[in-house]
């Protein structure tokens, strides 16, 4: 294990072994003696000083489940003084929590007014043929209902016969995957791709139902439309009582296949789950011209182009996002990925060449990904963020390849609450006991109520940041990184929920 950078923890650790614990560490023993024998999170007995934090913390490193991890802590008065911290300048993996940086950058520079627009152009003419252009911008919470807005809007303008629509994704040049993602993560449905036509966020909902026993688990769609289009491979079985349960999903990465396997105990409830979608331009023109077809409009070919025209015909219909404060919400309280991933590439979207229509074919072309990320970090250095402290590889923290120091979330979240768009950028975070990914989290502790957060775990990665407001200590910005612990999840939450716990009954010793 690396070394602590508090001294009163690092002289305890040398202390010796007859030595008589301090209050600190009794309280702490207690606590995650509680911990581990309940699995919950136990109501300390006695309120810390901060010259006891160091010492506390020791107690929770010491454990055997943390033996093979790193822990890496800062917690500060919003003012920016330091109250603890260990290891707050290395780096670690921060999973999920990078969200915090990737919002902090899009509200600062966009503000939280700033909307998306869905548009559709064309050249209404006496021909009775009316090509129509779809231009996506990258609205994540773009909707079948906003589709129906679009067609609702084009009925009734004589259009006549759309000879052709056009899919014009030439907003985000570049890959709607991020190269840096795992392969298991870009078939899940949380690792949907972020293109400039985003339809139902780019995932598909279904349901593994366990069926008699020996037979196959029962693929059930969200959307059985959608789901007539998906040819199944299906290996998976329905077992006894008794027997494990484990179910693996996976699909082609260029069409509609899936593949189902292991296994679900008969009666058991049904595993919901969700893939993403392939190709997920052709899909949003595939449902826009089935929905324009149910409002009388018959459509012709379709075709998705990353190539924008050299002038846009008229307008014709639009539909907007609803702002930015409101899209912050599901990116930091629900962790959404792809919501991050789109918003991060609206610093970007106005900043990067799309392709020219004569462009030699193969020619390389700007990310609008890499673009975005280079602004992201000059945004938030210009919020006090060390250059040196950061590699972002992408918007969500979906890659293991990002790198973060506590020290740097802890500054962006010092610098937030300075800002004139605090109150929004809090309100978007999850409240602990309350809603969004730690709404089952901290339950009847001091926290309840006082943290807003973001939460990450990624593949033996665990994070937890945000504003804490104890009620006998002024308000606190904190970061708590565990990378590495050959832990189950539930245990790394517990640890990282305990020092969460003993910073809610902080007090303010003279």
């Amino acid at each position: 294990m690396t070394g602590d950078k508090g001294s009163v923890a690092g002289g305890l650790a040398q202390g010796s072994a007859n030595q008589r614990p301090g209050k600190a560490q009794r309280f702490f023993r207690g606590l995650l003696g509680g911990l581990i024998c309940s699995g919950g999170i136990a109501t300390p007995a006695l309120a810390l000083c901060p010259a006891d934090l160091p010492a506390a913390v020791e107690a929770v490193t010491a454990r055997p489940e943390m033996a093979r991890s790193r822990l890496g802590l800062q917690v500060a008065t919003l003012d920016g003084s330091v109250v603890y911290e260990r290891e707050s300048d290395r780096f670690f993996v921060p999973a999920s929590t990078l969200k915090l940086l990737t919002t902090a950058a899009v509200l600062t520079h966009l503000g939280p007014d700033y909307q998306i627009r869905t548009s559709v152009h064309g050249v209404v003419n006496g021909t009775g043929l009316t090509p129509l252009r779809v231009v996506g911008r990258g609205d994540p919470s773009f909707t079948s209902e906003d589709l129906g807005d679009l067609a609702q809007q084009l009925r009734g303008q004589n259009l006549g016969m759309i000879p052709q629509l056009i899919g014009d994704e030439s907003a985000f040049p570049g890959s709607a995957i991020n190269p840096n993602w795992e392969w298991e993560d870009v078939q899940a449905g949380y690792g949907a791709a972020a293109n400039a036509l985003i339809l139902n966020g780019n995932a598909l909902g279904l349901a593994l139902v366990p069926q008699a026993v020996g037979q196959p688990l029962q693929v059930v769609w969200d959307n059985p439309a959608l789901g007539a289009i998906w040819q199944v491979e299906n290996r998976s079985r329905t077992v006894a009582a008794g027997q494990s349960e484990s179910v693996t999903l996976g699909r082609a990465l260029d069409r509609p296949l899936l593949r189902v396997g292991g296994q679900l105990v008969v009666g058991s409830r049904p595993a919901r789950t969700a893939i993403a979608i392939p190709n997920p331009g052709e899909a949003f023109l595939r449902e826009f011209r089935q929905t324009l077809q149910d409002q009388g409009l018959q459509v012709g070919t379709t075709v998705v182009t990353p190539i924008p025209t050299p002038s846009l015909p008229p307008e014709l219909a639009a539909v907007v996002s609803p702002p930015l404060s409101a899209l912050l919400i599901p990116t930091n309280r629900s962790s959404n990925n792809l919501y991050a991933e789109a918003l991060l590439k609206q610093l970007g979207r106005d900043q990067v060449s799309p392709p020219h229509p004569q462009a030699d074919w193969g020619e390389e072309t700007e990310d609008v990904t890499e673009v975005s990320l280079e602004i992201a970090q000059h945004l938030l250095a210009d919020l006090g963020v060390d250059p040196e402290t950061i590699v972002m590889v992408d918007g969500s923290g979906l890659a293991r390849k990002n790198l973060v120091t506590p020290a740097a979330l802890v500054t962006v979240l010092q610098a937030m609450a300075r800002s004139p768009y605090a109150a929004v950028y809090r309100d978007s975070l999850a409240v602990a006991g309350v809603n969004g990914t730690l709404g089952n989290r901290l339950r009847d502790t001091p926290a309840a109520g006082r943290l807003w957060g973001k939460s990450g775990a990624l593949s033996r990665n665990f994070a937890l940041a945000g504003y804490l407001d104890p009620p006998n200590h002024e308000p606190l910005a904190f970061a708590v990184i565990i990378n590495n612990i050959d832990q189950p999840g539930s245990t790394a939450r517990q640890i990282i929920d305990t020092i969460v716990v003993a910073l809610a009954e902080l007090e303010s010793c003279g």
